[in-house]
């Protein structure tokens, strides 16, 4: 067996019919929310920066940037829309794939309807295999790939990008295959960047390169077909031998569609994922028990293991590390009621009370979960008041906004609404969100990116 085929096979074979409607409804779902972050995230620092770098900012392409003027080559604009997607922290996250499933897989699309002719439902297909394939592959490698430090986002999502491509361009499954083997020599990505530029950098890159893979195997491109399984392939050398399990990649794909079972978590909160079990806690306390939170004496957050080690930050000193702080999404949430865009910004991290919460917070791995994947976005808070009044609330298992419990329509067009008017103007943003509505019916994305491009350029954030 030659595992890059095995995958091929499977990416290619994927059967429009099955499941259709559903899988293609969630994936115009996914879409909608995944340009609404890259647009907040247009005007990021992470993303001016990056389009003023030399070799960026002197190119020009046919490719739209997401929320700006500037047009850049194939893959750069892949590049940029895929930081600006990550910038902000606030695009969907799936358990089972141990990351973000959407940002990887969703600006080589885009990128590529902008130079070759792509219908609305084509596009939605060849994300439904894209999530598909990068998460299929991390089901044989998880957890330990995560628990190492890996990104799995960056070090895995360079897999669902290239898969995606490849469907998209019509690849053959020789073609597919290298395009995966190229992909595993290009897949990075460590955990230690968390909560600085270099995180949403890690989607960008894997973005582009799932796309460069892709279009080196189109043109002939050469990479080793066996470099998943070789002794030194992606993975015996990313996880270890006996670490990894290649049945699992192979359990029968789009049966259902991962799309739909366990499908994605759109995120609510502009913050960690790892945060939000505990977010959903504190905001309960808050509703079912009023208090003053000047009587707030000591809190008490015990989550997943799993869930600590990049979102212990006790004392946040920016806006990407509070993203990353579970201490002060939680006191936040106690503060406020809520946790909001505006919550990160230097002067809501520097709040007196919200500091004095954080000072009374700690954050601990609960025993309960350990080893218990199946729990792995459980958390429980405690809030003990001045009078020895102690509040206590748990959640086994709560992630995002998923279809146990998914957004509705206003929800999710209220948060759409919040972050591409960073961008957009109110009109612009209500004629996109009517065009994504039927975006399977589009003859050709290209209306969709036009509709993404704004007259400002990038560097408008430099005074900001």
């Amino acid at each position: 067996m030659v595992l890059s085929l095995e995958l091929a096979s499977r990416i290619l074979g994927y059967e429009p019919s099955r499941a259709e409607a559903e899988a293609l409804e969630a994936a115009r779902i996914a879409v909608t929310d995944t340009l609404a972050v890259t647009l907040l995230g247009a005007f990021d620092a992470t993303t001016r920066i990056l389009s003023q770098t030399p070799g960026i900012a002197d190119g020009d392409g046919p490719c739209v940037v997401a929320g700006t003027s500037l047009k850049r080559s194939l893959l750069d604009a892949t590049l940029l829309n895929g930081v600006a997607s990550h910038a902000q922290d606030f695009d969907d996250f799936a358990q089972e794939f141990g990351g973000h499933p959407s940002v990887p897989v969703l600006p080589p699309l885009l990128a590529l309807a902008d130079t070759r002719k792509v219908s609305g439902r084509d596009l939605l297909r060849a994300f439904v295999v894209g999530v598909e394939a990068e998460t299929r592959i991390a089901a044989g490698v998880h957890f330990h790939h995560y628990e190492k430090g890996w990104h799995p986002t960056a070090t895995l999502g360079v897999f669902g990008a290239a898969a995606a491509s490849a469907y998209l361009m019509g690849l053959s499954e020789k073609q597919t295959a290298t395009a995966l083997c190229i992909a595993a020599s290009l897949a990075s990505g460590i955990k230690a960047n968390f909560g600085t530029m270099t995180k949403p950098l890690h989607v960008g890159h894997c973005a582009r390169n799932g796309l460069f893979a892709a279009l080196l195997a189109e043109s002939g491109f050469s990479a080793s077909l066996s470099a998943f399984e070789a002794p030194q392939g992606f993975l015996n050398v990313f996880n270890g031998p006996g670490r990894y399990r290649v049945e699992r990649m192979l359990e029968p794909w789009f049966r259902p569609p991962v799309i739909l079972e366990p499908g994605i978590s759109i995120k609510q909160f502009p913050c960690c994922g790892s945060t939000h079990p505990a977010i959903y806690v504190a905001l309960d306390l808050r509703r079912d028990h009023p208090f003053d939170v000047g009587d707030i004496s000591e809190i008490e957050i015990r989550t997943h293991p799993l869930r600590l080690p990049h979102t212990d930050n006790p004392n946040p000193e920016s806006p990407l590390r509070a993203k990353f702080s579970i201490q002060y999404c939680v006191a936040r949430a106690l503060a406020s009621g809520d946790v909001s865009l505006a919550d990160f910004e230097v002067a809501r991290i520097r709040d007196p009370e919200v500091q004095r919460l954080m000072a009374a917070t700690t954050a601990v791995p609960d025993a309960a979960y350990a080893g218990d994947k199946s729990r792995a976005f459980g958390a429980s808070v405690a809030v003990t008041l001045t009078d020895d009044t102690r509040l206590e609330g748990r959640v086994a298992q709560r992630a995002g906004r998923g279809r146990d419990d998914p957004m509705s329509t206003q929800e999710l067009k209220a948060k759409f609404e919040d972050c591409a008017t960073s961008a957009l103007s109110a009109a612009r943003t209500a004629a996109l969100w009517e065009l994504l509505l039927k975006l399977d019916e589009l003859a050709d994305v290209r209306e969709l990116t036009r509709a993404l491009a704004a007259e400002l350029p990038i560097a408008r954030a430099a005074g900001a």
